[in-house]
C-alpha cells in the first residue's frame, strides 16, 4: 500500500514510518517541523524513497497534494503533552482539531477512506477506580487543598474512602482533563462523523504512555519519560512530583508502530461507516516512581528526588486494558519495561 503519515518525522511518527518501509509499503510523510518539536528545522533521516513534504495539515493544498495516490492515511500530526499554561490552548484546538478536520475534508474529496488515528489515554482522564463500599466510582475534579497537604489519592465522592485503582477499557466513559485532552476526544468524534457521513472506515489507537529513543528533549510539550531522562542527560536527578505513586502503563515507541501497522492492515476490512477505538499499553503496570528509579539506575546518574509538587491537569493513576487490541489486531507488546528502560537510558535525544 501507498501511506500517508501525518506527523511522520516526530517522535512516534519516523518510528511508524520506519515500520511502514521495513514491511514494504510505500510512504510518503507530511510534517510542518514544529519548533516545538524540531527545534532545527530539519526532519530526522528517513528510509531512503520515503516522499518527504514540508507541509501543515491545516493547509488544505498541502494535504490535498500529500493525499494524492494513497491508500490510507495514518495520522500522527498533533500537538502534545499538557504545555504551559491556557494560552497553549489556542494553538493545541489549531493544530490537533482544524488540523484534522482540513485532512479528513480532504480525505472525503479524494475518496480515500481508511484512516488509522493515533489517540491517546488522556481522553479517559482518571482511569477505572472502585470504591470497597460503593462500587465503580468516577473521582471528582482534584482539589487543591488536598494536593496541598500531600493528598494525593482520589477519595470516593459518597464516602470519602480511599479508592482503588483498576484497568481501563475503551468503553469506560470519556472525561478529558486538560485542553489537550479534549482536543484528542474532539479528533476521534471528528473522525467518526466523517466515517459515518462518507463511508470511511476509522481506527483509533488510544497510546499510554508511549517512550524510547528519539523523543525530544527539553521542552513542555515532551513526557515525563522524557523529562526525567533529559535531567539525567544534565547530570541532574528526576524531580518527581507528588509522591510518585502515579499508576501508568509505558510502551515502548516500537510496540506503538507496530500497532500501526496492524491497525494499517486491519482497517480496510471494517464496514464502511465504522469508527473503533484500541488501547495500546504494555500491561504492566507501573509507577512514575519506579520508571524514575529504572531510568536513573540504567543511566548511572543521580537519585531521583521526589519533590511534592502537582498539577491540576495531571491524573493519578491510568493503566490500559489492551486485550480489545491484542483479540482484533492479533498485537501484543514485545518490549519489557525493564528492557525498555535499559535501551532509553543509553540512547539520544532529539535535540
Amino acid at each position: 500500500m501507498r501511506i500517508l503519515v501525518t506527523g511522520g518525522a516526530g517522535f512516534i511518527g519516523s518510528a511508524v514510518v520506519r515500520g511502514l518501509v521495513a514491511a514494504g509499503h510505500e510512504v510518503r510523510v507530511l510534517d510542518a517541523l514544529l519548533p516545538a518539536v524540531h527545534p532545527s528545522g530539519l526532519p530526522p533521516l528517513l528510509p531512503a524513497g520515503v516522499d518527504f513534504r514540508h507541509g501543515d495539515v491545516r493547509d488544505r493544498a498541502a494535504v490535498e497534494g500529500a493525499l494524492a495516490g494513497v491508500d490510507a492515511v495514518c495520522h500522527q500530526a498533533a500537538m502534545v503533552g499538557l504545555g504551559s499554561d491556557l494560552d497553549d490552548a489556542p494553538a493545541y484546538a489549531g493544530c490537533n482539531d482544524l488540523g484534522t478536520a482540513v485532512l479528513l475534508a480532504a480525505m472525503a474529496r479524494s475518496g480515500v477512506l481508511d484512516l488509522v488515528l493515533a489517540g491517546s489515554m488522556v481522553v479517559y482522564g482518571e482511569g477505572r477506580y472502585r470504591c470497597p463500599l460503593h462500587g465503580d466510582v468516577a473521582p471528582g475534579p482534584r482539589r487543591p487543598d488536598e494536593l496541598d497537604a500531600g493528598r494525593f489519592e482520589p477519595p470516593c465522592p459518597r464516602c470519602g474512602s480511599e479508592l482503588l485503582p483498576g484497568l481501563v477499557a475503551e468503553d469506560a466513559p470519556t472525561d478529558p482533563r486538560s485542553v489537550y485532552a479534549a482536543t484528542k476526544l474532539a479528533q476521534e468524534h471528528l473522525a467518526a462523523a466523517w466515517a459515518r457521513a462518507c463511508g470511511g472506515r476509522v481506527l483509533t489507537l488510544r497510546y499510554h504512555n508511549v517512550y524510547g529513543p528519539g523523543m525530544p528533549r527539553d521542552t513542555p510539550y515532551a513526557g515525563v519519560a522524557s523529562l526525567f531522562r533529559s535531567a539525567l542527560a544534565r547530570g541532574e536527578a528526576p524531580r518527581v512530583f507528588e509522591d510518585g505513586g502515579q499508576r501508568r502503563d509505558f510502551v515502548h515507541v516500537e510496540d506503538v508502530a507496530a500497532a500501526n501497522l496492524a491497525a494499517l492492515a486491519a482497517v480496510g476490512d471494517r464496514p464502511p461507516g465504522s469508527a473503533r477505538a484500541h488501547n495500546v499499553g504494555s500491561g504492566e503496570i507501573r509507577t512514575i516512581g519506579e520508571m524514575a528509579r529504572a531510568l536513573a539506575s540504567a543511566h548511572g546518574g543521580p537519585t531521583p528526588v521526589v519533590t511534592g509538587e502537582y498539577r491540576l491537569g495531571d491524573v493519578r493513576h491510568i493503566t490500559a486494558d489492551s486485550s480489545r487490541i491484542r483479540t482484533e489486531l492479533g498485537w501484543r507488546a514485545r518490549v519489557s519495561f525493564a528492557d525498555g528502560m535499559v535501551e532509553f537510558a543509553a540512547a539520544p535525544q532529539r535535540v
